[in-house]
């Protein structure tokens, strides 16, 4: 009797044993699943996190480049607001300098000895369109060689037939008529272009000498107030060249030199070429 009450006494401790064993199994069980699980729920969380973040910044950046304000484009003025002041008392005026707010200068080039391809190559190289004032008794044995230049917006003007310096005091009306009306026509014949502007040789004008080119259609006399020579730049006002400034060269051996004095002073000052006929 007392082994039966023992036996059956072992079977309820041994219950018992199961019921907390198997307690003890359900809660590793869990703690198992939530280590596994548990992870992986915040890390597709932080995932979700940053795809709106991304999404948010990808939308402030939209926002940005919409809310810029827009650039105002600059407008170039490339119409000439200079002009050549009209002939009065039947004398041309006297051009040196034009009145501009424009960046540009006005190139005249000389007589024309110095006829080499390098001319047109470093005109063209450097996009130069000049008045180019150019004397028969220099330019007739070879005349066709200018409209290479002409051909690139170069304009061909009235310089005399025989380059005489002299000729504002050793010539009369009539005769400095001639020098000036007989060049013209003879631009008009070779060039298809009668001249309209006139460089007196050296420099030199007088009230005689202007009526004489106006009476020769020639809408102005026009000097320099700077020039490439030797190389260098020279000056009659300040150390540099100013907007609306014309400028003298001439067709000799130097011109590569000259004409690189010229584009670098044209540099310094932030300023281009343009045409006096332009003015007209």
């Amino acid at each position: 009797m007392r082994l039966s009450i023992e036996r059956k006494q072992e079977r309820e401790n041994f219950k018992h044993f199961i019921t907390f064993f198997s307690a003890i199994v359900v809660i590793i069980a869990a703690l198992i699943s939530v280590w596994l699980f548990f992870p992986v729920s915040i890390s597709e969380k932080t995932k979700v996190t940053q795809i709106e973040q991304s999404k948010k910044v990808a939308t402030d950046t939209k926002s940005k480049k919409v809310s810029q304000p827009s650039v105002t484009p600059v407008i170039t003025n490339l119409a000439p607001d200079y002009s050549i002041p009209a002939t009065t008392d039947g004398m041309a005026p006297v051009v040196y300098r034009m009145a501009t707010d424009q960046n540009i200068v006005f190139l005249g080039i000389d007589d024309g000895a110095f006829k080499d391809q390098s001319v047109v190559d470093i005109m063209k190289q450097n996009n130069i369109k000049a008045s180019l004032f150019l004397t028969k008794s220099i330019i007739s044995g070879n005349p066709d060689f200018f409209k290479q230049l002409t051909a690139q917006g170069s304009f061909v003007e009235d310089h005399t037939l025989s380059h005489d310096t002299n000729m504002v005091t050793t010539q009369d009306y009539e005769q400095q008529k001639a020098e000036i009306c007989g060049m013209a026509d003879y631009e008009e014949l070779h060039f298809g272009r009668r001249p309209t502007l006139f460089r007196p040789p050296g420099g030199a004008y007088s009230d005689t000498m202007r009526m004489a080119a106006a009476a020769c259609g020639m809408k102005a006399v026009v000097t320099w107030i700077a020039k490439a020579n030797g190389g260098s730049m020279q000056y009659q006002v300040g150390n540099g060249l100013r907007a609306g400034d014309v400028v003298l060269m001439h067709f000799r051996p130097e011109f590569a030199q000259d004409m690189k004095a010229f584009v670098d002073a044209m540099n310094a000052a932030g300023l281009h070429t343009a045409l006096l006929e332009d003015a007209l």
